[in-house]
C-alpha cells in the first residue's frame, strides 16, 4: 500500500505538471471588444496566469525528484506540492467561474495599445472561458491531494537499497544455490541508476 502510494504521488505531479504546461499555451479566454466590429481576441493559459508555465515545470520537477530523495526532501516536497496546487487552484478557480475582464488585461493591450485597468475594462464587451481554466482547476486539486498523500505517508516509503539487501539475504539463507532475485518497478530502476547502477544487470556469478 504504502508503495502504490509512492507510486500515486509520483505519477500525480509528472501528469499534472505536463497538463499545466499544455493548458498554459492553449486558449483560456476569449475576449470580445467593444469597437463596433466585434473583434474576438484569444487568451491563453500563460497570458491569464502568468505563474502557469513556471509552477507546471516545477510540479515536473518535484514530481521527477520525488522517488530519490530521502525523507526530509520527501515532507519538504509535500508542502511545495500542496503549495503550488493550492496557488493553482485558486488562480484557475477565479477564471473559471469567474472570468475577470482583468485575466484578458495583457492581450487586450498588446493587441490594442490601450492600457489602465478602467480603460480595458470599458474597451471589452464580453469575456467567455474555455474548458480549459476548469480542467486546469480540477488537476490542481488532484494534486493537491497527492500532496497530502506524500505528508501522510512519506516516513513509511521504503528505502530501496535496504529492502533489497534484507530480501537478497534471506533468500540467500533460504537457498544458498539459488540465484538472487528482486521485485521490479518503474520508480526502482529510476533509485538504482541514481546510485550508479545498472538494474537490469544479472549480477549472479558465473561458473569459474
Amino acid at each position: 500500500m504504502i508503495r502504490r502510494a509512492r507510486l500515486l504521488a509520483v505519477l500525480a505531479a509528472l501528469v499534472v505538471g505536463a497538463m499545466g504546461v499544455i493548458s498554459s499555451t492553449q486558449t483560456w479566454l476569449v475576449a470580445v471588444l467593444d469597437d463596433g466590429a466585434g473583434h474576438e481576441l484569444t487568451v491563453t493559459g500563460a497570458a491569464a496566469v502568468p505563474v502557469l508555465t513556471p509552477l507546471s515545470l516545477a510540479v515536473l520537477a518535484l514530481g521527477g525528484a520525488l522517488s530519490i530523495v530521502g525523507v526530509v526532501l520527501r515532507y519538504a516536497f509535500g508542502v511545495l506540492t500542496v503549495a503550488i496546487a493550492g496557488l493553482l487552484a485558486f488562480l484557475s478557480a477565479q477564471i473559471a467561474f469567474t472570468t475577470p475582464v482583468s485575466a484578458a488585461a495583457s492581450t487586450v493591450t498588446s493587441a490594442t495599445g490601450i492600457t489602465g485597468a478602467e480603460a480595458v475594462d470599458a474597451l471589452v464587451a464580453s469575456v467567455t472561458a474555455t474548458p480549459w481554466p476548469a480542467l486546469t482547476f480540477a488537476l490542481s486539486i488532484l494534486l493537491l491531494a497527492a500532496g497530502f498523500l506524500i505528508l501522510a505517508t512519506a516516513r513509511r516509503w521504503t528505502r530501496n537499497g535496504r529492502r533489497y539487501e534484507s530480501e537478497t539475504a534471506t533468500a540467500a539463507e533460504a537457498a544458498p544455490d539459488a540465484p538472487a532475485s528482486r521485485p521490479f518497478d518503474a520508480i526502482d530502476s529510476w533509485d538504482d541508476l541514481s546510485r550508479g547502477a545498472d538494474p537490469t544487470a544479472d549480477t549472479t556469478p558465473g561458473p569459474r
